[in-house]
């Protein structure tokens, strides 16, 4: 009974064994997020696409090749020139993923490092093409628009090896140190003509303020003299009454001042001349 046990349990082992050695040599996996080709040694790459899922292969015979399709990102860096002859380096952040029907003929024509091939290379082409129209000054302030034609070139190389770009942007731009300092010098000296317009715009309004004032001071007392000539001095005695009257109001309102009246001033000029 023992012996027929063990048997059972080689024969369980060796079953094992062997789904083990099937699985691992006829069976490949796709992950999520991935494609894969088959390469067969007598008939070359096959054309079909194998998706997400296990699939049969023959080993030694054929060997699977595994590609992402997901949108991945890559930094491609480059130096060019400007319009103005200026040197500048710039950063470009593109996100891109293979066109999932063309993986035979992008595997076949460049090979499974196409990114690496190939978008550093068109990404260059397109930047020195791009940036030679444009001078420095409008590569900082038009630098939305510089990016977006960027992106619409190199999209269209781009397709043209099957690869579908999703974002291009740029993620730096840097100039040469004297550039950089003549850019710095010139918004200083734009800074510096600006407060002086304003200072003149100022001294201009306050100018034309004291003109009117002295205008608007003439006609008064040009007003004042034609009714005096009409009036006689009566119009100034009205004034010295007005005068006279917001002194006592102003007075009045102090708590510090008295008033006396008539009576009480005689009481007191005669208890001081009895006093002598």
């Amino acid at each position: 009974m023992v012996e027929a046990f063990l048997d059972r349990m080689l024969k369980a082992g060796g079953a094992v064994t062997l789904s083990g050695i099937f699985f691992s040599q006829f069976v490949f996996v796709v992950d999520g997020g991935h494609r894969a080709l088959k390469m067969d040694a007598m008939r070359g790459l096959q054309p079909h696409v194998y998706g997400e899922g296990m699939s049969i292969r023959i080993p030694f015979l054929q060997k699977i090749q595994h590609f992402e399709v997901r949108t991945r990102p890559t930094l491609v860096p480059s130096s060019t020139g400007t319009k103005d002859m200026q040197t500048v380096d710039i950063a470009l952040r593109i996100l891109f993923r293979p066109m999932e029907d063309k993986l035979p003929e992008i595997y076949n024509n460049i090979g499974a490092d196409y990114d690496k091939r190939i978008l550093p290379s068109i990404s260059n082409e397109v930047l020195k093409s791009v940036v030679a129209q444009y001078n420095a000054e409008q590569l900082i302030s038009q630098r939305e628009k510089v990016s977006m034609e960027i992106r619409e070139i190199l999209g269209k190389r781009a397709l043209e090896f099957d690869i579908i770009l999703d974002d291009v942007s740029i993620t730096d731009l840097q100039f040469s140190r004297d550039f950089a300092q003549a850019i710095e010098q010139k918004q200083v000296a734009q800074q510096r003509a600006e407060r002086a317009k304003f200072v003149v715009f100022k001294r201009e309004e306050e100018t034309k303020a004291a003109v009117l004032r002295a205008e608007g001071e003439a006609e008064a007392a040009k007003l004042i003299a034609d009714a005096i000539s009409k009036s006689g001095p009566g119009l100034i005695a009205i004034r010295k009454i007005e005068a006279a009257q917001h002194i006592a109001d102003t007075l009045k309102s102090s708590p510090n001042v008295t008033f006396l009246s008539g009576n009480t001033l005689n009481m007191l000029n005669l208890g001081g001349g009895s006093g002598m």
